[in-house]
């Protein structure tokens, strides 16, 4: 693959992050027009029911005074060949005439799944697949996962000292990480649909869950609550007619503090009885919310359930240089944890990151060697 048709997917990718946030349950998608090596125009999806990104890129292209016959198509993902919120994208490809077609990845999506790609060869056009195939792949996990397990992709993220400890034996926490790795937090809340924490979180702490970035949007907060003691005064209730709050609880749950909640604009979903179920709560976030992934920001115990069930699918760990210390200071995990190494969680497929003074290790949960 030459330098040049990389150069220009990457530029796609780019492109493509731009809709972060915004374009959710639908994959990121960037696409750019080129002719003799020049951008002649570019294109991303920007919001869920909007334009797709080839047909932004060709608008771009035709209000920069181009014409795309002939040009060749950079795109990071396998383009539409079915109606839905919009027209396919493939019938745009093929009415302004492109020449060649340099695509990132395939889509899994059943509606489309090789199909856009078979549309546009039976009409005399070049496709060239896998151009930079791991970084649109990468891309996309939520979306890849969300569309194939019909389940949200669900990210454990904490952050540690050097000794793993996530808070002092006081309790306090603020700050392990330093102003760099909370900015790539914040990120993470854009990127994840919602957030998703445990009721103790919101008694000892208060906190807002939302995203701090400029122009950003605020996930939806999820808060396991098996008995509803989530306080009606407390910072998410009171806004929860302007940030979706839902609280997942357990069968028989208290019908008069439900109403109360509710009044305040609040989702009760019952998932379990005596506890929440975890695994039941995602299946219906994703059938009956389109959630499509959940950014896990509990405590040690809703860390370890997490795993138990089975829903983790990548863990986030930012590590700061520091030694707390505390024979009674937490740890990012609790519960009664694994009976020996050899049946641990393997993290794998993993990468490391340099933010500030502080370290991000990002990689996928295996639990195929427990199952054995």
């Amino acid at each position: 693959m030459s330098e040049s048709h990389e150069r220009f997917m990457s530029h796609a990718i780019e492109l493509a992050k731009r809709g972060m946030g915004f374009v959710s349950p639908n994959p990121m998608v960037g696409a750019v027009v080129v002719r003799d090596g020049k951008i002649l125009g570019e294109g991303w999806h920007e919001r869920y029911g909007g334009l797709h990104a080839e047909r932004n890129a060709i608008a771009d292209c035709l209000k920069n005074g181009h014409e795309c016959e002939g040009a060749d198509l950079y795109v990071t993902l396998e383009p539409c060949c079915h109606y839905g919120k919009t027209p396919p994208c493939t019938e745009a490809v093929i009415e302004n005439g492109f020449r060649r077609v340099f695509i990132g990845s395939g889509d899994p999506n059943p509606l489309v799944a090789g199909k856009g790609i078979t549309l546009l060869r039976e009409h005399g056009i070049e496709v060239t697949e896998g151009v930079l195939s791991d970084e649109c792949r990468r891309l996309n996990e939520i979306f890849f996962y969300y569309i194939t397990e019909k389940t949200p992709f669900v990210t454990m993220k904490y952050a540690m000292t050097l000794d793993g400890k996530i808070a002092c034996h006081t309790g306090l926490s603020k700050w392990v990480t330093g102003e760099t790795a909370r900015e790539r937090v914040q990120y993470e809340r854009l990127r994840h649909s919602a957030i998703m924490v445990g009721v103790g979180t919101v008694l000892a702490d208060d906190p807002k869950l939302t995203c701090r970035l400029p122009g950003g949007r605020d996930p939806v907060r999820i808060i396991c609550d098996s008995r509803l003691r989530t306080p009606a005064d407390s910072y998410i209730v009171r806004t929860a007619g302007r940030i979706r709050t839902i609280i997942a609880c357990a069968e028989g749950y208290d019908t008069k503090k439900a109403d109360i909640l509710q009044k305040s604009g609040c989702i009760i979903l019952p998932a379990g009885s005596g506890r929440t179920d975890l695994r039941l709560l995602m299946k219906v976030l994703a059938e009956e919310q389109k959630i499509d992934s959940v950014l896990l920001e509990g405590g040690a115990e809703l860390n370890w359930s997490a795993l138990e069930s089975g829903i983790v699918c990548a863990v986030q760990a930012y590590i700061a240089p520091k030694l707390f210390g505390g024979n009674t200071a937490k740890s990012p995990v609790g519960g009664i944890g694994a009976e020996s190494p050899d049946k641990s969680y393997l993290v794998d497929d993993y990468r490391t990151e340099q933010l500030g003074d502080d370290i991000l290790i990002e990689g996928r949960v295996s639990y195929v060697h427990r199952d054995n």
